[in-house]
């Protein structure tokens, strides 16, 4: 439910823009209001799952998320849209490491919690890739409210069952909640995408632009000190002093900025530029989802048997160079000369994504492999609220000068591309210099092993 939401939304933009006679502005506030607490609130909700109680917050998640579905769905104005995907993003970011938690200490034999964790991950898979082709059919009969409604009998199963079948777990030994640096790093992003956002629109010398950057910069500067000196730090920098835990985490926030920034443009592409109808242009954008799912999987194989370094550095390569492809994409390319565009996109961050996880946890000690993965996934996010300000942003400043939609998209694709690409050879030189034993694949844990309950931040 939580991954199809990010992506069905996808699939209603046109239809926002038209029925709420809202700009690119409004639009990317209704994408980046969800991406952006989720990010901020995800070790957060790991740390709250912890201390509180697993059951008590997964419930608490899902519910919030189903109440703030039905206010996006009867929302009358964009700013009462915006206010609900506020909300669900809070109850995402509950609700997300809650559920791995809960399936972790479920399974507390290695082998079993491997495979139920794979199942978990396998429907999550299923979530993301029928986003946009659920969105293109709930639009295309109903409009887009019908893409949030749907949310409320999923929601509502969810609570009844959650109730009656889950049992509840905590750590006693979970850390203190990171007050501090978890409001700090909420307004210090949330004022830089703000000001990403608006400066098309307000001019980027406007007062309230500048004191945006401005108050983006100290505020994220106060978050590094206090995360620096706190004792239990949501995010503690000491973990950045490893190259390979640096590298793999800004190699991430890369991808979420190209691919997210990428896929907020794909069904405008089809839309705006190629006159397709909504249901068909989310059928279309099918080929980047579906790729990444089929491919997923076997990309920690791969990089089991090649090392993180090779596999990273191609599918950021591919996914480069399939961005880049798309940026000559036009009004009159046929479909047959641009699915195979999206689907090398689709190949090449699927096979980044894991193994980058993979080499955030291998660059730390075992106790710490939860919160690395919380990391991580939380890069990914703050990547993605970039990656749709400063690709709109580009898209903005280039029909702002008279140019058509098509080429302010023509260049958001190939600034995402040109990205990816010099990402791909800085990860590669950077992961070159580690030793082979750093950059190998983390070996499996033995059966006689003594399992250990992760942290709810492993996502």
């Amino acid at each position: 439910m939580v991954l199809l939401d990010s992506t069905i939304v996808g699939a209603a933009l046109p239809d926002m823009q038209r029925r709420l006679d809202t700009g690119l502005t409004g639009l990317q506030w209704i994408v980046d209001a969800y991406v952006l607490l989720v990010a901020m609130l995800l070790l957060t909700g790991g740390v709250f799952a912890d201390r509180f109680g697993r059951k008590r917050l997964f419930l608490a998640g899902v519910a919030v998320f189903t109440a703030a579905s039905v206010l996006c769905s009867f929302a009358p104005s964009i700013g009462w849209l915006i206010a609900g995907r506020v909300a669900q993003g809070v109850g995402a970011a509950a609700l997300g490491p809650a559920s791995l938690a809960l399936l972790a200490a479920a399974y507390p034999v290695p082998q079993e919690r491997v495979r139920a964790i794979g199942l978990w991950a396998g429907f999550s898979g299923i979530g993301l890739a029928a986003g946009p082709v659920a969105g293109g059919i709930l639009v295309d009969a109903f409009s887009w409210p019908a893409i949030f409604l749907v949310n409320a009998p999923i929601g509502a199963f969810l609570l009844v069952a959650g109730l009656r079948v889950l049992g509840e777990s905590r750590n006693p030994g979970a850390p203190s909640i990171d007050v501090p640096g978890t409001v700090l790093s909420v307004l210090g992003v949330g004022a830089v995408t703000y000001g990403l956002i608006e400066g098309g629109s307000r001019g980027w010398a406007s007062p309230v632009i500048l004191a945006s950057f401005a108050a983006g910069a100290a505020l994220l500067a106060a978050f590094v000190a206090v995360e620096g000196r706190g004792r239990t730090p949501m995010l503690p920098l000491r973990l950045f002093r490893e190259r390979l835990f640096t590298v793999s985490n800004t190699a991430m926030v890369v991808v979420g900025f190209a691919l997210m920034g990428s896929a907020f443009f794909f069904s405008q592409f089809f839309v705006y530029v190629q006159g397709s109808s909504i249901l068909r242009a989310g059928l279309q954008t099918l080929p980047t989802s579906a790729a990444m799912v089929v491919v997923s999987p076997y990309a920690g194989r791969l990089a089991a048997r090649y090392g993180f370094r090779i596999v990273v550095t191609t599918g950021m390569a591919l996914a480069g160079l399939g961005l880049l492809a798309l940026g000559f994409a036009h009004a009159d390319t046929g479909y047959g000369n641009v699915w195979w565009r999206l689907a090398v996109v689709g190949i090449g961050f699927g096979l980044t994504m894991s193994p980058l996880t993979g080499a955030a946890i291998q660059a730390v000690s075992p106790r710490e492999g939860g919160l690395a993965s919380g990391i991580s996934s939380t890069t990914r996010q703050i990547g993605a609220v970039l990656g749709v300000a400063v690709l709109g942003a580009i898209v903005r400043s280039r029909q702002s000068g008279g140019a058509s939609m098509e080429a302010g998209l023509d260049n958001a694709f190939r600034a995402a591309g040109a990205v990816t690409l010099a990402c791909a050879v800085f990860t590669g030189l950077w992961l070159a210099r580690s030793s082979p034993a750093e950059t190998a694949a983390p070996q499996p844990v033995p059966p006689q092993g003594r399992p250990t309950e992760p942290s709810s931040t492993a996502r």
